[in-house]
Protein backbone atom coordinates (compact mmCIF):
# COMPACT_ATOMS: atom_id res chain seq x y z
CA UNK A 1 0.00 0.00 0.00
CA UNK A 2 1.27 3.46 -0.48
CA UNK A 3 2.12 5.52 2.15
CA UNK A 4 -0.81 7.24 4.95
CA UNK A 5 -1.12 11.25 4.33
CA UNK A 6 -1.37 13.40 6.86
CA UNK A 7 -1.37 17.18 7.82
CA UNK A 8 1.02 19.32 10.03
CA UNK A 9 -1.28 21.22 12.52
CA UNK A 10 0.88 23.40 13.21
CA UNK A 11 0.01 25.94 10.88
CA UNK A 12 -3.79 24.88 12.04
CA UNK A 13 -3.23 26.28 15.37
CA UNK A 14 -6.02 28.66 15.63
CA UNK A 15 -8.32 25.74 15.28
CA UNK A 16 -8.99 23.38 17.82
CA UNK A 17 -9.01 20.01 17.20
CA UNK A 18 -12.08 19.17 17.17
CA UNK A 19 -13.01 21.79 14.43
CA UNK A 20 -9.45 21.01 12.25
CA UNK A 21 -10.39 16.88 12.49
CA UNK A 22 -13.32 16.94 10.40
CA UNK A 23 -11.88 19.12 8.47
CA UNK A 24 -8.56 17.25 7.78
CA UNK A 25 -10.73 14.74 6.88
CA UNK A 26 -12.81 16.00 4.27
CA UNK A 27 -9.48 17.43 2.71
CA UNK A 28 -8.43 14.06 2.03
CA UNK A 29 -5.91 13.18 5.06
CA UNK A 30 -5.72 10.15 6.77
CA UNK A 31 -4.27 10.90 10.30
CA UNK A 32 -2.58 14.32 11.63
CA UNK A 33 0.77 15.16 12.69
CA UNK A 34 -0.17 17.05 16.29
CA UNK A 35 1.63 20.29 17.02
CA UNK A 36 2.44 20.73 20.66
CA UNK A 37 0.66 24.44 20.57
CA UNK A 38 -2.79 25.40 20.40
CA UNK A 39 -5.33 22.70 21.79
CA UNK A 40 -3.28 20.15 19.24
CA UNK A 41 -1.38 18.17 22.19
CA UNK A 42 -0.65 19.06 25.91
CA UNK A 43 2.47 17.60 26.54
CA UNK A 44 1.89 17.80 31.01
CA UNK A 45 -1.54 17.00 29.62
CA UNK A 46 -0.49 14.06 28.20
CA UNK A 47 1.60 12.71 30.81
CA UNK A 48 -0.37 12.96 33.69
CA UNK A 49 -4.36 12.28 32.62
CA UNK A 50 -5.20 8.97 31.16
CA UNK A 51 -8.22 10.78 30.24
CA UNK A 52 -6.50 13.58 28.39
CA UNK A 53 -4.98 10.97 25.82
CA UNK A 54 -8.08 8.98 25.89
CA UNK A 55 -10.14 11.91 24.96
CA UNK A 56 -7.23 13.06 22.21
CA UNK A 57 -7.80 9.71 20.36
CA UNK A 58 -11.60 10.02 20.42
CA UNK A 59 -11.46 12.87 18.68
CA UNK A 60 -8.93 11.08 16.10
CA UNK A 61 -11.09 7.83 15.46
CA UNK A 62 -14.15 9.47 15.51
CA UNK A 63 -13.17 11.39 12.32
CA UNK A 64 -11.19 8.10 11.01
CA UNK A 65 -7.87 9.80 11.34
CA UNK A 66 -4.69 8.71 12.85
CA UNK A 67 -1.51 9.84 13.96
CA UNK A 68 2.42 8.50 13.62
CA UNK A 69 4.32 11.61 15.33
CA UNK A 70 3.84 14.81 17.55
CA UNK A 71 5.58 17.75 16.91
CA UNK A 72 7.71 20.04 19.48
CA UNK A 73 9.55 22.68 17.14
CA UNK A 74 8.99 25.88 19.23
CA UNK A 75 10.15 24.62 22.42
CA UNK A 76 12.96 22.64 20.95
CA UNK A 77 14.15 26.14 19.31
CA UNK A 78 15.10 27.40 22.85
CA UNK A 79 16.91 24.44 23.96
CA UNK A 80 19.82 26.13 21.78
CA UNK A 81 19.22 29.15 20.74
CA UNK A 82 20.35 32.57 21.74
CA UNK A 83 17.29 33.87 23.88
CA UNK A 84 15.87 37.32 23.08
CA UNK A 85 12.14 38.76 22.95
CA UNK A 86 11.16 36.90 20.07
CA UNK A 87 10.88 33.75 21.92
CA UNK A 88 8.41 34.28 24.42
CA UNK A 89 5.94 34.92 22.08
CA UNK A 90 6.60 31.24 20.72
CA UNK A 91 7.35 29.16 24.44
CA UNK A 92 4.67 28.48 26.88
CA UNK A 93 4.61 30.31 29.88
CA UNK A 94 6.41 27.79 32.02
CA UNK A 95 9.28 27.16 29.93
CA UNK A 96 9.65 31.35 28.98
CA UNK A 97 9.77 31.98 32.87
CA UNK A 98 11.06 35.02 33.67
CA UNK A 99 13.09 34.97 30.39
CA UNK A 100 16.60 35.22 31.66
CA UNK A 101 18.19 32.96 28.96
CA UNK A 102 19.77 30.20 30.49
CA UNK A 103 16.91 29.29 32.58
CA UNK A 104 14.41 29.19 29.59
CA UNK A 105 16.95 27.30 27.76
CA UNK A 106 17.57 24.54 30.60
CA UNK A 107 13.34 24.52 31.02
CA UNK A 108 13.17 24.22 27.57
CA UNK A 109 15.61 20.77 27.56
CA UNK A 110 13.43 19.37 30.15
CA UNK A 111 10.18 20.06 28.29
CA UNK A 112 11.23 18.51 25.48
CA UNK A 113 12.78 14.93 27.43
CA UNK A 114 9.19 15.31 29.18
CA UNK A 115 7.93 15.19 25.54
CA UNK A 116 9.08 11.93 24.53
CA UNK A 117 7.01 10.54 28.11
CA UNK A 118 4.17 12.02 26.91
CA UNK A 119 4.86 10.60 22.89
CA UNK A 120 4.86 6.88 25.05
CA UNK A 121 2.21 7.20 26.79
CA UNK A 122 0.40 8.96 24.04
CA UNK A 123 0.63 6.21 21.50
CA UNK A 124 0.54 3.68 23.32
CA UNK A 125 -2.69 4.86 24.39
CA UNK A 126 -4.41 4.36 21.07
CA UNK A 127 -6.96 2.20 21.08
CA UNK A 128 -5.84 -1.73 19.11
CA UNK A 129 -2.39 -0.02 18.82
CA UNK A 130 0.98 -1.96 19.43
CA UNK A 131 2.20 -0.79 22.81
CA UNK A 132 5.96 -0.12 23.18
CA UNK A 133 6.51 0.20 19.43
CA UNK A 134 9.08 2.90 18.68
CA UNK A 135 7.24 6.48 18.37
CA UNK A 136 8.51 9.76 16.48
CA UNK A 137 9.26 13.09 18.15
CA UNK A 138 9.53 15.91 15.34
CA UNK A 139 11.54 19.29 16.38
CA UNK A 140 14.22 21.92 15.99
CA UNK A 141 17.08 21.89 18.30
CA UNK A 142 18.06 25.97 18.12
CA UNK A 143 21.76 26.83 17.57
CA UNK A 144 24.17 29.37 19.41
CA UNK A 145 25.92 29.77 16.31
CA UNK A 146 23.59 30.02 13.60
CA UNK A 147 23.83 33.96 13.88
CA UNK A 148 27.36 32.98 12.68
CA UNK A 149 26.56 32.13 9.30
CA UNK A 150 28.58 34.33 7.29
CA UNK A 151 31.92 34.35 8.35
CA UNK A 152 32.63 38.03 9.26
CA UNK A 153 33.88 39.06 11.15
CA UNK A 154 35.98 36.00 10.73
CA UNK A 155 34.80 33.06 12.56
CA UNK A 156 37.24 29.95 13.29
CA UNK A 157 36.46 26.42 13.39
CA UNK A 158 37.15 26.60 16.71
CA UNK A 159 33.81 29.02 17.39
CA UNK A 160 31.86 26.50 15.71
CA UNK A 161 32.98 23.51 16.99
CA UNK A 162 31.92 25.17 20.56
CA UNK A 163 28.53 25.74 19.07
CA UNK A 164 28.22 22.17 18.32
CA UNK A 165 29.59 21.05 21.78
CA UNK A 166 27.05 23.10 23.15
CA UNK A 167 24.66 21.29 21.52
CA UNK A 168 25.88 17.51 22.28
CA UNK A 169 25.80 18.85 25.90
CA UNK A 170 22.35 20.12 26.13
CA UNK A 171 20.89 17.15 23.78
CA UNK A 172 23.05 14.39 25.44
CA UNK A 173 20.67 13.95 28.33
CA UNK A 174 17.29 14.44 26.31
CA UNK A 175 18.34 11.67 23.91
CA UNK A 176 18.80 9.71 26.91
CA UNK A 177 15.40 10.11 27.51
CA UNK A 178 14.49 9.64 24.32
CA UNK A 179 15.97 5.87 24.62
CA UNK A 180 14.07 5.18 27.92
CA UNK A 181 10.99 5.58 26.09
CA UNK A 182 12.17 3.79 22.71
CA UNK A 183 11.53 7.05 20.84
CA UNK A 184 13.21 8.34 17.98
CA UNK A 185 13.86 12.54 17.81
CA UNK A 186 13.81 14.02 14.58
CA UNK A 187 15.17 16.95 14.15
CA UNK A 188 13.76 18.94 11.04
CA UNK A 189 16.87 20.21 9.20
CA UNK A 190 16.34 24.22 8.95
CA UNK A 191 17.99 27.52 8.80
CA UNK A 192 18.56 28.41 12.18
CA UNK A 193 19.00 24.94 13.72
CA UNK A 194 22.00 23.21 14.40
CA UNK A 195 21.87 21.50 11.19
CA UNK A 196 21.00 23.24 8.06
CA UNK A 197 22.11 21.42 5.25
CA UNK A 198 24.17 18.37 4.65
CA UNK A 199 27.16 19.41 5.88
CA UNK A 200 25.63 20.60 9.15
CA UNK A 201 23.61 17.56 9.51
CA UNK A 202 26.62 15.30 9.81
CA UNK A 203 28.26 17.63 12.23
CA UNK A 204 25.48 17.38 14.39
CA UNK A 205 25.86 13.59 14.28
CA UNK A 206 28.94 13.44 15.52
CA UNK A 207 28.12 16.46 18.31
CA UNK A 208 25.81 13.56 20.11
CA UNK A 209 28.41 10.93 18.98
CA UNK A 210 26.08 8.78 16.54
CA UNK A 211 23.09 8.41 19.22
CA UNK A 212 20.52 6.36 17.51
CA UNK A 213 17.76 8.41 18.81
CA UNK A 214 18.89 11.21 16.29
CA UNK A 215 17.71 11.64 13.46
CA UNK A 216 15.79 13.62 11.08
CA UNK A 217 12.11 15.40 9.99
CA UNK A 218 13.42 15.32 6.39
CA UNK A 219 11.56 18.30 4.22
CA UNK A 220 12.91 19.67 1.16
CA UNK A 221 11.60 22.87 0.93
CA UNK A 222 14.39 24.09 3.54
CA UNK A 223 17.44 22.71 1.28
CA UNK A 224 16.14 23.22 -2.52
CA UNK A 225 16.22 27.04 -2.34
CA UNK A 226 19.54 26.56 -0.78
CA UNK A 227 21.60 24.54 -3.66
CA UNK A 228 21.55 21.66 -1.17
CA UNK A 229 20.97 18.24 -3.47
CA UNK A 230 17.53 17.21 -1.28
CA UNK A 231 17.43 13.86 -2.75
CA UNK A 232 20.67 13.01 -1.77
CA UNK A 233 19.97 13.60 1.82
CA UNK A 234 18.07 11.12 1.79
CA UNK A 235 20.06 8.71 0.24
CA UNK A 236 23.22 9.80 2.97
CA UNK A 237 20.16 10.03 6.05
CA UNK A 238 18.55 7.34 4.89
CA UNK A 239 18.50 5.31 8.34
CA UNK A 240 18.18 8.56 10.16
CA UNK A 241 15.12 9.88 8.27
CA UNK A 242 12.35 8.74 11.08
CA UNK A 243 9.51 11.03 9.70
CA UNK A 244 8.38 13.20 6.40
CA UNK A 245 7.94 16.65 5.64
CA UNK A 246 6.15 17.32 2.15
CA UNK A 247 6.17 20.93 1.38
CA UNK A 248 7.27 22.58 -1.30
CA UNK A 249 9.23 25.84 -2.49
CA UNK A 250 9.93 28.03 -5.61
CA UNK A 251 13.48 29.82 -6.06
CA UNK A 252 14.78 31.98 -8.46
CA UNK A 253 11.41 33.75 -9.27
CA UNK A 254 11.96 36.75 -7.45
CA UNK A 255 13.11 40.36 -9.48
CA UNK A 256 16.61 40.18 -8.56
CA UNK A 257 16.31 42.80 -6.50
CA UNK A 258 16.22 39.56 -2.84
CA UNK A 259 18.76 37.28 -2.25
CA UNK A 260 18.37 33.67 -0.83
CA UNK A 261 19.34 35.56 2.67
CA UNK A 262 15.83 37.20 2.45
CA UNK A 263 16.56 40.83 2.40
CA UNK A 264 14.20 41.08 5.75
CA UNK A 265 10.87 40.92 3.68
CA UNK A 266 7.88 39.38 5.02
CA UNK A 267 6.89 35.89 2.88
CA UNK A 268 4.82 36.67 -0.30
CA UNK A 269 6.95 39.39 -1.56
CA UNK A 270 7.06 39.56 -5.23
CA UNK A 271 10.70 40.58 -5.43
CA UNK A 272 11.79 37.71 -2.47
CA UNK A 273 14.48 34.91 -4.49
CA UNK A 274 12.50 32.01 -2.51
CA UNK A 275 9.17 31.22 -1.11
CA UNK A 276 7.35 28.75 0.37
CA UNK A 277 3.99 27.27 -2.27
CA UNK A 278 2.00 24.71 -2.10
CA UNK A 279 2.97 20.93 -2.69
CA UNK A 280 2.89 20.23 -6.45
CA UNK A 281 3.29 24.05 -7.39
CA UNK A 282 6.91 24.60 -6.71
CA UNK A 283 10.43 23.33 -7.98
CA UNK A 284 10.71 20.38 -5.85
CA UNK A 285 10.54 17.23 -7.62
CA UNK A 286 8.21 14.86 -5.47
CA UNK A 287 9.07 12.18 -8.35
CA UNK A 288 12.59 11.89 -7.28
CA UNK A 289 11.62 11.69 -3.84
CA UNK A 290 9.07 9.34 -3.63
CA UNK A 291 11.55 6.99 -5.51
CA UNK A 292 14.12 7.62 -3.02
CA UNK A 293 12.12 6.98 0.38
CA UNK A 294 11.08 3.86 -1.66
CA UNK A 295 14.74 2.94 -2.24
CA UNK A 296 15.60 3.72 2.13
CA UNK A 297 11.87 1.88 2.60
CA UNK A 298 10.65 4.37 4.22
CA UNK A 299 7.35 3.53 5.31
CA UNK A 300 6.47 6.04 7.56
CA UNK A 301 3.66 9.14 6.48
CA UNK A 302 3.97 11.86 3.79
CA UNK A 303 3.03 14.80 5.92
CA UNK A 304 2.02 18.08 4.38
CA UNK A 305 3.40 21.01 6.26
CA UNK A 306 1.19 23.34 4.19
CA UNK A 307 2.50 26.83 3.85
CA UNK A 308 1.68 29.42 0.93
CA UNK A 309 0.82 32.62 1.73
CA UNK A 310 -0.69 33.16 -1.54
CA UNK A 311 -2.97 30.62 -1.54
CA UNK A 312 -6.50 29.99 0.78
CA UNK A 313 -4.90 27.23 2.85
CA UNK A 314 -8.27 24.74 2.87
CA UNK A 315 -7.83 24.98 -0.77
CA UNK A 316 -4.00 24.35 -0.74
CA UNK A 317 -4.31 21.30 1.90
CA UNK A 318 -6.99 19.34 -0.15
CA UNK A 319 -4.66 19.60 -3.59
CA UNK A 320 -1.42 19.04 -1.79
CA UNK A 321 -3.00 15.40 -0.59
CA UNK A 322 -4.66 14.96 -3.77
CA UNK A 323 -1.06 15.27 -5.44
CA UNK A 324 0.81 13.19 -2.95
CA UNK A 325 -1.61 10.52 -3.37
CA UNK A 326 -1.36 10.51 -7.51
CA UNK A 327 2.42 10.66 -7.22
CA UNK A 328 3.04 8.09 -4.43
CA UNK A 329 3.33 4.11 -5.22
CA UNK A 330 4.33 1.01 -3.40
CA UNK A 331 7.69 -0.39 -3.47
CA UNK A 332 7.77 -3.19 -6.25
CA UNK A 333 8.44 -7.02 -4.16
CA UNK A 334 9.58 -8.42 -7.57
CA UNK A 335 12.43 -7.54 -10.47
CA UNK A 336 10.16 -6.54 -13.24
CA UNK A 337 12.08 -8.90 -15.17
CA UNK A 338 11.94 -11.85 -12.62
CA UNK A 339 8.68 -13.02 -15.84
CA UNK A 340 11.59 -14.04 -18.10
CA UNK A 341 13.32 -16.54 -15.71
CA UNK A 342 12.33 -20.21 -16.51
CA UNK A 343 13.14 -21.50 -13.41
CA UNK A 344 10.72 -19.52 -11.88
CA UNK A 345 7.93 -20.63 -14.51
Amino acid sequence: MPRSVTLFTGQWADLPLVKLAPLAKRLGYDGLELACWGDHFDVDAAVSSDKYLKEKWEVLLDNNLTCFAISSHLVGQAICDLIDERHKAILPPDVWGDGEPEGVRKRAARKMAQTAKAARRFFDAKPGGKKGAPVVVNGFTGSSIWHSIYAFPPTTQAYWDAGFADFGKRFGPILAEFDRQNANFALEVHPTEIAFDHASAERAIEAVKGHKRFGFNYDPSHLGYQGVDYVKFIRTFGKRIFHAHMKDVWWGHGDGTIGVFGGHTTFGHPGRFWDFRSVGRGDINFEEIIVALNDINYAGPLSVEWEDIRMDREHGAAESCAFLRKLDFARSQIAFDAAFDKENQ
